[in-house]
């Protein structure tokens, strides 16, 4: 854990699945979500700072998804949306409630899209941007939540 007060590192605990492209965010409560990447199929954990502890969370995602985004959005929730599954875009995007631990299919991606960017507007929505499809091109579109 980084102390920017004393600009040190300390170790904490450690995760219970190896994870590579995920994403980490940030919830209202001061935990912090790892959710999806390479090797760790569909888990997801939530890291309690205050703790220094990794707790599974109840549900896992819908399906396996790593180079997505994960936004955490005005209500609380974050939305994961698209990524990757062994060179194939995903379309599709789920939210996780903070409050049930739990993963909710929602309204898909209009172009399957990863290494893309999620950003939450003033008006509440997310503005979904770039990426690839198939890894090499990249996608000149972008699309709201």
């Amino acid at each position: 854990m980084y102390d920017p007060t004393i600009g040190t590192f300390t170790a904490t605990g450690s995760a219970n699945r190896t994870r590579t492209y995920h994403t980490a965010t940030l919830l209202n409560s001061g935990k912090v979500l790892g959710a999806g990447g390479a090797y760790s199929a569909t888990t997801a954990e939530v890291y309690d700072p205050a703790t220094g502890t990794f707790t599974y969370a109840p549900a896992n995602l819908s399906t396996v998804r790593y180079l997505h985004t994960a936004t955490l959005l005005p209500n609380g929730m974050v939305l994961l949306a698209g990524g990757d599954i062994g060179s194939v875009a995903l379309s599709s995007a789920e939210l996780f409630n903070p409050a049930t631990g739990t993963f909710t299919l929602t309204g898909s991606l209009n172009a399957g899209r990863y290494v893309h960017t999620a950003t939450v507007l003033d008006n509440g929505m997310v503005l979904l941007a770039g990426g690839t499809s198939n890894g090499s091109t990249p996608l000149a579109s972008a699309e709201l939540y």
